[in-house]
């Protein structure tokens, strides 16, 4: 069995997460995938130097390697705050209208893949397969082919991947899908983002491609693309609802409520999530329905997230007006409708209060899948489920059809959907669930990573 390499921006250091094995999700489908192939984990520290040096600090924990290094100041705010997330990550969520396009952010992001090639190359065998992931590191494996690396190379995005249309915005955009050429193997979240990618390769790029099977031939070199839907850690995550702190989650949730049906929506503060939207649809229902204001308590958990770019600043102030215009108009001495919380909680307390809520919002304008959806699912009592209301734009969308979707730009549509849940029978609640569930947990993170790297280790080259 070949060994196993991982490259990320980051990575999930182990000695950071207590005890071996704590960490659910991605980090953990990882781990367990590195310690079955021997593998490595390289990225960035999260640190900074006054100068790169390329030097790599090295952990071994619990039978996984990880390998990281820091990065300068400038490399930080041009390759990261600066490209990665003022460039693609705007665009690559349909808002070509919040998109930078600044020279100096493209340089910098070159040149810190650049860094990444350089420091990861060492570390690489001859039998490896290397495992690159997301928007931050695109050009990562033309890097690595210039360094003489002729192993397999696969890559996943975990964003959406935009029309044709729109990436045609970005400059050099030829150069950038041209790199990504050079992974044998690369994983999308859903057929959408699948084919908006096959598209660009004929169209813009006039390559070879068979979208039966993904296939794409350019210049002599073949790139498969597929794609392959992630899951949530299904075990890890059911475990952690057997907690003490899931349980005291969930009555903390259910008294401090007092009788009123809880809806929740679990977010990164990030105006891809559509949370001004969706405070919209929560206060169009309310002007429809005033007397049920006694009926709903919404609770939005949203923790901040990159607040050193303009564009989060200006989410969370926004968030904060509408919130408060909404509770000030219909608030009680004993009652507030919306509940705003800008702190992150723990997997075992998300479960609890997932339980012990009734409706989950999951309204992303774009999202590549949101786990989100999924998590909810997992923790319904399967006696009493919950409704899970979801954007139609959400990559989970097109697993999670018994879900009540929704259309999130469109306040109406969000009041309608959630008069909707709150009077939906019980037996309708249970068939949309029961449907549900057999996707969240069969359709998992381990399958997901299962799928990939098998995949990777068959597909071929020619």
């Amino acid at each position: 069995m070949s060994r196993l390499v991982i490259i990320s921006n980051r990575v999930a250091v182990p000695k950071a997460m207590g005890v071996a094995g704590a960490q659910g999700g991605l980090a953990g489908a990882l781990n367990s995938a590195l310690k079955k192939h021997r593998g490595i984990w390289f990225g960035w520290s999260g640190e900074e130097t006054d100068s790169f040096t390329g030097d790599i600090s090295i952990q071994r924990h619990d039978g996984v390697t990880t390998a990281t290094m820091d990065l300068e100041k400038q490399d930080v705010d041009e390759y990261y705050n600066g490209y990665a997330n003022s460039t693609l990550w705007p665009l690559f969520h349909y808002r070509i209208d919040l998109t930078e396009y600044e020279r100096e952010f493209g340089r910098g992001y070159e040149r810190v893949n650049e860094r990444f090639a350089q420091s990861c190359s060492p570390l690489i065998e001859p039998d490896d397969n290397v495992w690159v992931h997301d928007y931050h590191l695109l050009p990562l494996g033309e890097r690595l082919r210039s360094r003489g690396i002729k192993n397999r190379l696969g890559f996943f995005l975990h964003i959406p991947w935009p029309p044709t249309r729109l990436l045609v915005s970005l400059p050099y955009h030829e150069r950038l899908v041209q790199t990504m050429l050079h992974y044998d193997l690369l994983g999308f979240q859903n057929n959408e983002w699948l084919e908006s990618f096959l598209h660009y390769c004929r169209k813009e790029l006039h390559a070879e491609v068979d979208e039966e099977t993904g296939r794409i031939e350019l210049d002599g070199h073949v790139t498969h693309a597929r794609a392959y839907p992630i899951g949530i850690d299904y075990d890890h995550f059911m475990a952690q609802g057997q907690t003490g702190d899931a349980k005291q989650a969930e009555q903390r949730m259910i008294s401090s409520t007092r009788r009123r049906t809880a809806a929740i929506g679990v977010d990164r503060l990030d105006y891809s999530k559509g949370l001004p939207e969706r405070i919209d649809g929560l206060g169009r229902f309310f002007d429809q329905h005033p007397e049920r204001v006694r009926d709903l308590v919404y609770i939005q958990i949203a923790p901040p997230s990159r607040a050193d770019i303009g564009s989060y600043k200006k989410i969370r102030g926004e968030l904060e007006q509408k919130t408060g215009q909404i509770n000030g108009a219909r608030s009680e001495v004993d009652l507030v409708p919306i509940r705003y919380v800008n702190k992150g909680h723990s997997a075992a307390e998300l479960f609890g209060f997932f339980r012990a809520s009734k409706i989950c919002l999951v309204t992303p304008l774009r999202d590549g899948m949101n786990l989100v959806a999924k998590e909810y699912i997992a923790a319904q009592d399967p006696e009493d489920p919950g409704v899970l209301i979801l954007s139609r734009f959400a990559g989970a969308a097109q697993q999670l059809t018994d879900a009540v979707m929704v259309n999130p730009h469109s306040p109406d549509d969000l009041s309608h959907a959630i008069k909707q849940a709150l009077d939906m029978p019980l037996a309708e609640r249970k068939e949309r669930w029961e449907k549900l569930i057999v996707t969240v947990r069969d359709d998992n993170v381990i399958r997901w990573t299962e799928n990939f790297t098998s995949d990777l280790e068959t597909v071929s080259r020619d």
